[in-house]
């Protein structure tokens, strides 16, 4: 069995052990994944594809010898098992030859993808909640960190009928938002702009009516009319 090892750490945490405390509180997982995930760009690239041309038939042994990498040969039960799947394959005598098949590779990431749809609204209360065609796209989105970006994810939006969602545009609009000290300082600033421009007690003017006399005026007048 293949597993990947994937290790999650919070900004302050620690272990109780027994009666000693671990400063680390890091954990550790070990997860099982599927082989054909590690295998398939290997498998791709040794089928030496171009253009229209389908590529090689190749042995087993020889596709997973790749220089400086020892270790892929280790791998070679697990791909005698699994890659077919994925692979076109002859057998001439006693020897078997695989190459790549993409409408294969298409159907089997197709079928990951409509599992693990099915399954997050069982693991998860906001995807029962939402519209199936995004928990599609969010499915794809989930099985696309484990593929290249070319030719495979566009390829896979493009055989389920779904508009390409690039993963390094969406880590960049994550990286561009603000931070929670960031959203605080523009906060702090905004209200200091409108303390400001917060109009103080405005001076109470005189009100001067057009056309009108003086009262002296009107005296002067009235005692002249008299005498």
């Amino acid at each position: 069995m293949l597993q990947e090892l994937q290790w999650f750490k919070q900004s302050y945490g620690s272990w109780f052990l027994g009666d000693y405390i671990s400063e680390d509180g890091s954990l550790y997982m070990a997860t099982p994944v599927d082989p054909v995930f590690i295998l398939l760009p290997i498998f791709d690239e040794a089928r030496m594809k171009k253009g229209e041309n389908f590529g090689k038939f190749r042995q087993l042994d020889e596709i997973l010898f790749v220089e400086g990498y020892p270790g892929y040969q280790h791998l070679l039960s697990l791909a005698e098992k699994c890659m077919e799947i994925v692979c076109q394959t002859q057998e001439v005598g006693s020897m078997k030859f695989y190459r790549l098949d993409n409408s294969k590779v298409l159907a089997w990431l197709s079928c990951k993808v409509y599992c693990l749809k099915n399954s997050l609204p069982e693991l998860d209360k906001n995807y029962a909640a939402q519209d199936e065609k995004q928990t599609l796209v969010d499915s794809v989105s989930i099985v696309g960190e484990y593929l290249k970006t070319e030719p495979w994810l566009k390829l896979l939006y493009d055989h389920l009928g779904l508009k390409f969602v690039d993963p390094t545009m969406k880590e960049t609009n994550m990286e561009n938002l603000p931070t929670a000290n960031e959203n605080n300082m523009a906060s702090s600033i905004s209200i200091q702009e409108k303390a400001n421009k917060k109009p103080g007690k405005q001076t109470k003017q005189a009100k001067v009516e057009t056309g009108s006399k003086n009262i002296r005026d009107m005296f002067s007048r009235a005692c002249k009319k008299k005498c």
